[in-house]
């Protein structure tokens, strides 16, 4: 997703809620970019997997392949707008689907096995504390997938701003962050076809 930087819930409510009717039509393409970002978390058959910040539930359906009928897909969204899209492009069958802030997710300590999150980061109004929440609910090993259809120079040439040192998704400022959040950084793709950053959560 595209949209305000770290921002706080009302903002990103208030910036998705208007777009989300038209969201999926405005990236027809994005499709196979998130099933091969959701392939990079190595899900196996019967595990248990959120897309956090989740939309319109695009990976949704890559998440449900990949953990089977046995597993548990959650996908979690401040954006009650961006749900009922999921729900109505059929996703919602894939997902059990929660209104929550992912700063903030009603799961206890380790109940998770991964968690997949497009576009997440910019939005969240504390990057670190963010992180560490879903480290919180994150087993020892499991592994966080930050994702986006697009790298970093494609998306702020789509937008029209300059790539500036202080970006958090830059691999150099990512790996301290996610560290201090309780997570290793373990594969990082910068391309203009995905961004994908891969970490590990600490035992």
């Amino acid at each position: 997703m595209t949209g305000p930087q770290t921002s706080k819930p009302d903002e990103v409510r208030a910036f998705f809620g208007p777009r989300a009717a038209g969201w999926d039509a405005k990236f027809p393409d994005d499709g196979p970019a998130y099933a091969a970002g959701v392939a990079a978390l190595g899900l196996r058959e019967g595990q248990r997997v959120l897309d956090a910040g989740c939309g319109t539930g695009r990976a949704l359906p890559a998440l449900r392949t990949a953990v089977g009928a046995h597993g548990t897909v959650l996908g979690a969204d401040l954006t009650p707008e961006m749900l009922a899209a999921a729900v109505r492009a059929g996703r919602g069958a894939c997902a059990a689907l929660l209104r929550a802030d992912v700063t903030r997710l009603p799961l206890p300590p380790a109940a998770l096995d991964a968690v997949f999150a497009a576009g997440l980061i910019s939005h969240l109004p504390d990057s670190a504390a963010g992180l560490a929440e879903l480290a919180r609910v994150v087993r020892p090993g499991g592994r966080l997938a930050l994702f986006h259809p697009v790298g970093r120079a494609a998306l702020a040439a789509r937008k029209g701003h300059p790539l500036t040192p202080g970006d958090l998704r830059a691999e150099p400022n990512l790996r301290p962050l996610l560290a201090t959040a309780g997570w290793d950084l373990v594969r990082y793709v910068d391309e203009d076809a995905r961004y994908l950053a891969v970490a590990v959560r600490r035992g």
